[in-house]
């Protein structure tokens, strides 16, 4: 070959030659036709107007039994395009705030609950809490029988019966945590609903929280804020030479409390909020059902503590040097001591069992200290009672309540004068020797030295210690004596109040009323001089409550106020930290009264 193409002369080596190219066979391996076809291709005219004729078929169809829509599969799947309708999407925000404790409770609660699940024959070294899903994911698909066990136990929780969920959702309801909870909340809301009330009763600025108006509701309410601008300055400040006047804040009061009636009040002596108050049913012919009620300033609307008794009670005294004891007594000569720290309602200490027990009602007590010159042994304070029965009575606090009678209030003739030409009658013999007695003061100096008010309308001045226990005797009213009362200031002075409509100044060394002080024709239930001057006092008769200033008239009171629409006035009371007055009603209401433009006399004109 070689010596062939070397044989090509030079002609021929220049001669030009054409070469073609030409297609080669296309090998087919998969062969799919398009379901597309272009716009601008020859066959569109006719695929248009078969798509055309399709569409109208399908048309056609619609509706009818014979025709029924199904999937199958092509050898060509076509491209459709297909649209989804539905509603717009809404983002919200959501959060919570987690407090500490919130923090503290959530872990306690997983490093106590997954520990009861696990089974008791655990390897050694293994935590007893169940794995998260961090641990999980760290761990891949090893299998762990600790794991799979608590695994199951969680998964079989949610499967429990249905009593046993309710055994577990009454136990969350009946937990001591969330009944404190409760508590809590309820005592903000409380806070938040009284606050303004509660800052005029605290004697602190009033929060006054900022209205916030659209611009088209501001000219409309100008109008309407300039009146009430002026009516409220009108009423922060009242008009020149206006007299003392009493503004409701709040009432003391529940459904629990609704029919009956305020028998006594009495303020806690460490606390200053705390307040019991002894109520009696009315409403009932039997007179039985009592309660006694411990209420507290942050909650107005429910009482802490609620003591159900099974006769009215008709006196309450909490105790000095044990704040916590309460003492109650009821209609049926019962006297009880109750313990207020607990929730409870049984009594700590009960008469039932003395011997000696009151027969009549015990219509007043008080907790007495010793005198300063007493033995070491005898300085605790004492509880005294006065009864129906006609005993004035010392309670011994010990394994048990009983007492001794410290005296016998005797019954005694009435001095009637005898009108011309009456005949004289036969004198009846008394039913009983006792006289019933009603209330009683003790000297805020001398605690051996006591007034009894008794239901003839005499009242007795005693000893508790001593020959001679009677002192004096003053005989001035034709009722019932209600109340009397030692001036704190002037100790030989003291007010009583009776059935006859009157209220009466004594002096301790005279038998005779140095003054009568008489509005109205009503019954005058309580009185109690006024802490803030020792020439003023206050009295509640069945429709209104009157503020007596000696040091202004002795024939009028300065305040006369008709303070229980509803119901009779029953009792007072002076607030201890604060310018308000307490007033009990037959309704069951104690209603907090601030008395505004009170003047108080200066203390030397006593």
């Amino acid at each position: 070959e070689e010596e062939e193409e070397a044989a090509l002369s030079e002609a021929e080596l220049e001669q030009r030659v054409e070469v073609l190219l030409a297609e080669t066979d296309t090998l087919w391996m998969l062969h799919l036709p398009p379901a597309l076809l272009s716009t601008e291709a020859q066959e569109a005219p006719r695929v248009l107007e078969r798509n055309k004729i399709y569409a109208e078929i399908c048309e056609a169809k619609i509706g009818s039994e014979y025709f029924e829509e199904k999937i199958v599969q092509t050898i060509s799947g076509a491209a459709k395009t297909k649209e989804v309708q539905c509603e717009t999407i809404t983002v919200a925000e959501k959060g919570t705030m987690v407090t500490p404790w919130d923090l503290g409770d959530s872990l306690d609660a997983s490093g106590t609950e997954p520990a009861e699940a696990e089974p008791p024959e655990s390897p050694a070294g293994k935590s007893s809490k169940s794995p998260t899903a961090e641990e999980q994911g760290e761990a891949g698909a090893v299998p762990s029988a600790t794991a799979s066990s608590i695994t199951l136990a969680e998964s079989a929780a949610p499967a429990s019966s249905p009593e046993e969920q309710e055994c577990h959702s009454g136990a969350i309801l009946t937990s001591a945590k969330l009944q404190q909870d409760l508590v809590v909340m309820e005592r903000i809301l409380m806070e938040n609903i009284f606050q303004p009330k509660l800052a005029v009763y605290r004697q602190i600025p009033v929060l006054i929280e900022p209205d916030v108006t659209s611009d088209t509701e501001e000219e409309g309410d100008e109008e309407e804020e300039d009146e009430d601008e002026e009516a409220a300055e009108a009423a922060e400040s009242p008009a020149e030479g206006a007299g003392p006047r009493l503004e409701l804040l709040w009432s003391y009061g529940c459904d629990l409390t609704r029919g009956h009636s305020v028998s006594s009040m009495a303020w806690n002596k460490a606390n200053p909020d705390l307040l019991a108050v002894g109520y009696r049913e009315f409403l009932s012919r039997d007179q039985r059902k009592g309660l006694a009620c411990c209420w507290s300033l942050k909650n107005p609307m429910w009482p802490e503590r609620i003591f159900r008794c099974d006769h009215g009670v008709t006196a309450v005294d909490f105790s000095l040097a044990r704040p916590h004891l309460l003492a109650v007594g009821t209609a049926s000569g019962r006297v009880a001591i109750y313990d207020v720290r607990s929730r409870q309602d049984s009594a700590l200490l009960d008469s039932s069992a003395s011997l000696n027990k009151h027969k009549g009602p015990v219509w007043q007590l008080r907790w007495v200290e010793q005198n300063r010159g007493a033995a070491a042994g005898d300085k605790e304070e004492r509880l005294m009672c006065i009864s129906g029965d006609g005993r004035v009575t010392q309670w011994f606090i010990q394994q048990r309540l009983d007492c001794s009678d410290v005296m016998q209030i005797k019954r005694t003739e009435s001095e009637k004068k005898k009108l011309p030409g009456e005949r004289e009658r036969k004198s009846e013999g008394p039913i009983s020797q006792q006289a019933a007695g009603m209330c009683f003061d003790f000297h805020p100096e001398d605690a051996d030295i006591f007034l009894a008010g008794t239901e003839e309308g005499h009242i007795y001045c005693c000893s508790c210690s001593g020959k001679e226990q009677i002192l004096g005797t003053y005989r001035g009213h034709e009722g019932p004596v209600y109340k009397v009362a030692w001036n704190p200031a002037s100790t030989n002075m003291f007010l009583s109040c009776s059935a006859d409509w009157s209220i009466l100044l004594w002096h301790r060394d005279s038998h005779s009323p140095l003054l009568t002080f008489t509005s109205v024709t009503a019954f005058v239930h309580d009185i109690k001089w006024t802490p803030q001057s020792a020439l003023m006092f206050a009295a509640v008769n069945e429709k209104r409550v009157e503020i007596w200033d000696l040091s202004v008239s002795i024939f009028d009171p300065v305040l006369s106020c008709a303070a229980s629409p509803e119901g009779n006035l029953s009792s007072l009371l002076f607030a201890r930290n604060a310018e308000c007055l307490l007033l009990g009603d037959s309704c069951g209401q104690v209603g907090v009264w601030q008395l505004h433009s009170l003047a108080v006399p200066s203390t030397d004109q006593v």
